[in-house]
């Protein structure tokens, strides 16, 4: 079983702290939920007296809708063949002036928010764009802007700055600025600057997972057996490359486990560690995310859809079958078996 062990009182103390200083803050719900589910995040949501929150996709909706009563704000842009919804707590992402127009036809003054154009080059209005979509507003009700920024990219303050102009400059009568992606800093210092306006902070990881010693993953160990050099394993015939034992441990490809996605490390020690694990590649050996002994150990071959087999050399102390080992895992990635907060 792959578990995730939540300290709830810690947790919640981070939840609260978090929300208390982020005044107006939208919660994000989206994906796996982040680990939790989608559901259990909206009924946080409700409990942290927030009045929206945040989900990818309109597929994602309905998990949080009939545990949340608040404003619903859909992520992904409008488009018609997205099967959008249209109920009066859904709020729709607008970044086309030809989507504000087929969305005015499609529903009865739907709730939307205007996206620009960031230098994440995803979706949006460019500052040209949004002054002439003030003529193709007509039968929506505009609750705000939105901003999606990048990540690790140094300050973003310029950018906001000139975001905030093309906003005034659009003559479009609205004073709410949703944010994606700025530091607490970089809050403070454009709130001071707008006063006017009012930015709402979209926040998901650092929200639910900002305090990651409230959170502890493990794989309950499902069986151990001996192998000399040479012993034949597995689905693929692997042999033992020195003496010691293959460790079985519950969480694989369906959990998530040994899929990633492409590093977005840009340091010359990120590269090396690249290389470096390019070479276990080739050579047949993969670090695994599951620890026993203080050390993470190699997959023996790689995941199975719900078990992991390890190589563990001899002279290791190894654990009982049943006991539990620790994971590192990406939480956005992963779905656990259980849940369990303590």
């Amino acid at each position: 079983m792959l578990s995730l062990y939540v300290d709830e009182e810690r947790w919640w103390a981070h939840l609260r702290e978090v929300t208390e200083s982020h005044p107006g803050i939208v919660p994000v719900a989206k994906g796996n939920g982040y680990g939790f589910g989608n559901r259990r995040l909206g009924e946080t949501a409700t409990r942290l007296g927030v009045d929206t929150i945040a989900v990818g996709t309109y597929g994602e909706v309905d998990d949080v809708t009939d545990v949340f009563g608040g404003s619903v704000m859909v992520l992904s842009p409008w488009r018609t063949f997205e099967s959008p919804v249209y109920a009066e707590n859904v709020v729709h992402t607008v970044g086309r002036a030809e989507d504000a127009v087929a969305l005015a036809s499609a529903a009865d003054r739907p709730r939307v928010v205007l996206e620009l154009m960031t230098s994440m080059r995803r979706h949006g209005f460019s500052a040209r764009e949004l002054r002439d979509a003030s003529n193709a507003l007509d039968g929506l009700r505009i609750e705000g802007f939105a901003l999606h920024l990048p990540m690790g990219h140094g300050s973003h303050e310029g950018e906001v700055h000139r975001l905030m102009t093309d906003i005034v400059a659009s003559g479009i009568d609205s004073h709410t600025v949703y944010v994606s992606h700025l530091t607490d800093a970089e809050l403070r210092s454009l709130a001071a600057a707008y006063a006017d306006f009012a930015l709402r902070p979209r926040v998901g990881t650092d929200l639910w997972l900002g305090d990651r010693g409230a959170l502890r993953v493990c794989a309950t160990v499902l069986d151990i057996h001996p192998v000399e050099r040479g012993d034949v394993f597995g689905y693929r015939g692997r042999s033992a490359p020195r003496n010691g034992h293959i460790v079985v441990v519950s969480g694989g490809t369906a959990q998530g486990i040994g899929l990633e996605a492409p590093t977005a490390g840009v340091t010359m020690r990120d590269r090396a560690a690249r290389i470096a694990k390019g070479g276990l590649d080739a050579a047949g050996f993969v670090r695994s995310p599951f620890t026993i002994a203080g050390k993470q150990r190699l997959f023996a071959e790689p995941p199975h859809m719900q078990a992991s087999m390890l190589f563990v050399p001899d002279g290791t102390t190894l654990p009982g079958v049943g006991a539990e080992v620790p994971v590192r895992v990406r939480h956005t990635a992963t779905t656990f078996d259980r849940i369990v907060f303590r």
